[in-house]
């Protein structure tokens, strides 16, 4: 009889992972993506830098690391797919799984649309020098693009060369044939690393889950020795307490833990659905998500070691813009006047003639003006990190190195993505125990290049947005509330905590160790659960574990040396049935 509460798949016995590290590594993967570049390192200088990380991190603790072991200890018990566990748990849950596979598709359709251009750029990355370095020449070849050089190289090359945008939304446009043919050419990759499950994809991932963290560590190095990277990183990490006291900062902080560990979209129980179930997920779940909210923090030290270099820059070219007019303005000598000495000259010309100064047009140069000129999202990857790009030296090599590794995070995001579609259409048998699944896998590839295609339009930027805005974020927290309330009152928490792995009987008084209430993830969001961990007043019952415990006392065996020993409690775990079959567990 297969073991209670597991499910086998169609065609025989369920894959399982090579090694524990392909495990983490997909799921690290799934959890660090773009948003770790693009978005953290932005919240983290907005809401008060150092002092944001105190309600990311409590966030981390009371809502991230809870969900997250809820997902990895439910799909490792039950190894099915998020439809399979939840309707397993409860039938009347079943739609929580099928709107997890719903959103994950939903998300899958514009995800892979920003890796197509993450790829454009890529590939325009290989020429020198980089075509969002100058403008392009006009129609009659004899000047500029006047929108280019009404507002800036890397813009236009972003809004009218790669998107060629329209005005609003409601002019479609015509399609992108580059685009389209990138889409079909990250479209193809995809399905050629996931097409056979986690045998393909626990290859691929020690690649796309591992280059990341190279080029990042490269970009630091290279980012720390730059001018101005340590006045970045100043300004990146000052803490501003007062800004604790604006809401929007906790609840920012906590979207940031709960997206970025990709929760809610069935992608983690997919992959935990395939792991022994005696695994450890408690330490898993610690691991992971501890290697996520470093892994952020390591990339907002990196980029903004960058963004710190181009502030400098910019900072420097605003007063040799300014030095340029004084200079015509009072006849002084070529180059007297340093970008040193500037603010003393500009102080002693405002107290002799300040006429003349006022006539000038001289512009406000604070670098910490500079420095606010951040991004997050898009606007960080294609404008603000290429500019900066552009002025490094070998911009072109940087600039390859940069688009990789968004590519490689974007596709380790992918595979988390892509399995928490196919595996839960695996587990329900939705084709033919024939049809192989490759097959499958190529038809939702398939399905969802075509689905895609809209985004290729000159308004398709519009519709990632509003995607973006509407299908996920609200979905994702009302499942994983639902998540919560299906594991703490149907399928109860007491068989729950059954699943940290630690199930062997302990002798003196049948007390549990102290650890197995301490390090449950699970038990950090509800104190009322530390107290369910401690043996009852008859000691013969141990709450927040499965089964009761009947102790007696056995005297030394007979016919063993030393049989004059104090006896010895003995305790027996009288095991529940299995809360799906019902039948006796093994």
């Amino acid at each position: 009889m297969a073991r209670a509460g597991a499910v086998e798949p169609r065609g025989g016995q369920r894959p399982a992972w090579a090694n524990k590290l392909q495990y983490l590594l997909s799921c690290i993967g799934f959890a660090v993506g773009l948003g770790n570049i693009w978005r953290f390192p932005y919240l983290c200088q907005t809401y008060g830098g150092g002092a944001f990380l105190i309600p990311y991190l409590i966030a981390l603790v009371l809502e991230g690391i809870p969900i997250f072991y809820i997902e990895l200890a439910i799909g490792q018990r039950l190894r099915r797919g998020s439809i399979g566990v939840w309707t397993a748990i409860s039938p009347y849950l079943g739609g929580v799984g099928l709107g997890c596979l719903t959103v994950s598709f939903l998300v899958s359709l514009y995800y892979n649309t920003v890796l197509t251009w993450v790829l454009w750029y890529l590939l325009n990355s290989f020429q020198y020098p980089l075509p969002w370095s100058s403008c392009p020449l006009d129609l009659n070849r004899t000047g500029f693009e006047a929108e280019c050089q009404a507002s800036s190289t890397v813009s236009y090359f972003w809004y009218r060369q790669t998107l060629n945008i329209t005005a609003d939304i409601s002019d479609n446009g015509s399609i992108q044939w580059r685009l389209l043919a990138c889409l079909a050419a990250s479209w193809a990759v995809v399905y050629l690393c996931v097409i056979r499950g986690i045998e393909s994809t626990g290859k691929a991932i020690y690649f796309t889950a591992l280059f990341p963290y190279l080029v990042l560590t490269i970009f630091l190095i290279r980012g720390l020795t730059l001018p101005g990277a340590v006045k970045g990183l100043i300004y990146l990490f000052t803490p501003d307490v007062q800004v604790l006291w604006n809401p929007r900062v906790w609840l920012d902080a906590a979207t940031q833990i709960f997206f970025s560990l990709s929760l809610a979209l069935g992608g983690h129980i997919a992959f935990a659905s395939y792991n022994p179930p005696r695994n450890n997920c408690e330490k898993d779940t610690v691991t992971i998500a501890l290697v996520n909210s470093m892994t952020s923090l390591y990339a907002s030290i990196a980029v903004f070691s960058v963004l710190g270099f181009k502030a400098a820059n910019d900072h420097g070219h605003c007063l040799d813009r300014n030095t340029l007019h004084l200079i015509n303005e009072f006849d002084f000598p070529d180059q007297s006047v340093s970008r040193g000495d500037y603010a003393a000259v500009l102080a002693h010309l405002n107290a002799t003639q300040p006429e003349r100064v006022a006539r000038l047009p001289l512009e406000a140069c604070r670098l910490e003006d500079f420095l606010d000129k951040s991004a997050s999202g898009t606007g960080l990857a294609f404008i603000v990190f290429t500019e900066a790009i552009l002025h490094m030296p070998g911009a072109p090599g940087w600039a390859v190195l940069f688009f990789s590794m968004l590519f490689t995070l974007g596709l380790s995001s992918m595979f988390g993505n892509m399995e928490s579609i196919i595996t839960p259409l695996l587990d329900m048998g939705v084709t033919h125990r024939f049809f192989p699944k490759e097959a499958l896998t190529g038809l939702v590839c398939l399905l969802c290049f075509l689905l895609a295609i809209c985004f290729t339009l000159q308004s398709g930027n519009y519709w990632l947005e509003v995607l973006d805005s509407y299908a996920a974020p609200l979905n994702l927290v009302m499942f994983a509330f639902l998540e919560v309330v299906g594991v703490t009152y149907v399928y109860g928490m007491r068989r729950h905590g059954s699943l940290c792995g630690r199930r062997s009987p302990t002798r003196a008084g049948c007390r549990p160790p102290a650890s197995s209430c301490a390090s449950c993830p699970h038990c950090g969001s509800r104190l009322w659960l530390l107290a369910s961990c401690l043996p009852s007043a008859g000691g013969s019952r141990t709450p927040g574990r499965t089964g009761a415990r009947s102790c007696r006392t056995e005297g030394p065996a007979e016919g063993r040396a030393g049989g004059g020993r104090e006896d010895q409690p003995v305790c027996h775990l009288l095991r529940e049935p299995d809360p799906i079959t019902h039948l006796p567990r093994p």
